[in-house]
């Protein structure tokens, strides 16, 4: 009788994790230095320190989760989403939900909170690798299929749109559409999705002036130079004068009170600026290798569940690399997207992470 030799997890999807995640540590420190220390009493370190702390506790869940089968995330599903909605919920709550920059997204106590959209990405994954694997058949059909899948990921989407939080809510919407896709939705129902989702999104930014003036500063940035245009300005003049090689690290001039939070959404700004177009380069190509794995592990699952939540997984990414890569390089409006691994922000690292060590349990169970 032969005996099915048990794989290791796929080792280059590791090496990329990690790579990213220490360059992620390296240039938070890099892009925040000059405004913690204005910020935190001359203290430097401030954004590193608590980032290492994310990264310390995502790691230690990462190679824990990377050691639990995935399959027995199926039974965890429901009740992992149904958390996510309470806390979605919760959110909202005047004096319990924090707000920061317009946007009530965070539960916790002062410093030190959460972000639930980040925890309801990756719940909504779960369950809807649960679902659709369990109800395959069903999806040619529109009411019996395509809708029962949609409704949870209209919810959170509602839910988030709330706090408002349009980035994140396109993420969440984008990468489950991924997967129903994946999982043998039909097209023409997908063109008819589409059209709705288009007439939708259009009626989001239109109901929101600040999305407007997004939308204004994009197609113009020099238009509102000094309001609306500034950020993608002062990103482009970051990425620009970084050449091929870069001022070099921890040189950024940018960082200086010129580029808002340069260590969040637009640290791949900084990257450009400091490290060049090759350090922005190996930062890309350290993604495509983590994808690349990822669709790798997706292909080779040893059923629909592992295929669908391997998929799942990176297509957030992805789809959140693009648009942060999009936004930095003036491609699109600004949305308000972290780059993942590299961005500061204790949940979405930490979230990062775990959903990293779930794709490495798959890959070790590869067929």
């Amino acid at each position: 009788m032969s005996v099915r030799r048990r794989q290791s997890p796929d080792r280059l999807l590791l090496f990329a994790a990690l790579a990213l995640l220490t360059v992620g540590l390296i240039m938070v420190y890099s892009a925040s230095e000059v405004s913690a220390a204005h910020k935190f009493n001359g203290d430097s370190f401030y954004f590193l320190k608590r980032q290492m702390l994310f990264a310390a506790v995502g790691l230690i869940m990462m190679f824990t989760v990377m050691k639990v089968d995935y399959r027995v995330w199926k039974s965890w599903a429901k009740l992992g989403m149904a958390g996510c909605f309470l806390l979605l919920i919760l959110v909202l709550i005047p004096g319990v939900g924090l707000s920061r920059g317009g946007a009530r997204s965070w539960l916790g106590i002062g410093a030190f909170s959460i972000q639930p959209s980040e925890f309801m990405k990756v719940a909504l994954i779960l369950f809807l690798a649960k679902y659709l694997a369990e109800n395959q058949r069903k999806l040619s059909s529109f009411w019996k299929g395509l809708i029962p899948s949609l409704i949870p990921v209209l919810l959170a989407f509602g839910l988030i749109m709330l706090q408002p939080d349009l980035g994140t809510g396109t993420v969440l919407v984008l990468t489950c559409l991924t997967m129903i896709f994946a999982a043998g939705a039909r097209i023409k129902h997908f063109v008819i999705m589409g059209a709705i989702g288009l007439a939708g999104a259009s009626g989001l930014i239109l109901s929101a002036p600040y999305r407007v003036k997004r939308l204004v500063s994009f197609l113009d940035p020099w238009k509102d130079e000094m309001g609306s245009g500034f950020q993608i300005i002062q990103s482009l003049l970051a990425i620009g004068p970084g050449g091929l090689m870069g001022f070099g690290l921890g040189q950024s001039r940018q960082k200086y009170q010129y580029l808002p939070e340069a260590q969040n959404d637009f640290i791949f700004s900084i990257i450009s600026e400091e490290l060049g177009l090759i350090g922005a380069a190996i930062v890309l190509l350290l993604f495509c290798l983590l994808l690349w794995r990822g669709i790798l592990a997706a292909m080779k699952a040893p059923d629909l569940f592992g295929t669908l939540l391997a998929l799942g997984i990176t297509g957030m990414i992805a789809i959140q690399v693009m648009i942060n890569i999009a936004v930095v390089t003036g491609l699109i409006p600004v949305t308000g997207i972290t780059l993942p691994f590299l961005s500061y922000g204790g949940s979405s690292l930490t979230l990062m992470l775990v959903s990293v060590g779930i794709l490495l349990n798959i890959s070790s169970k590869a067929k």
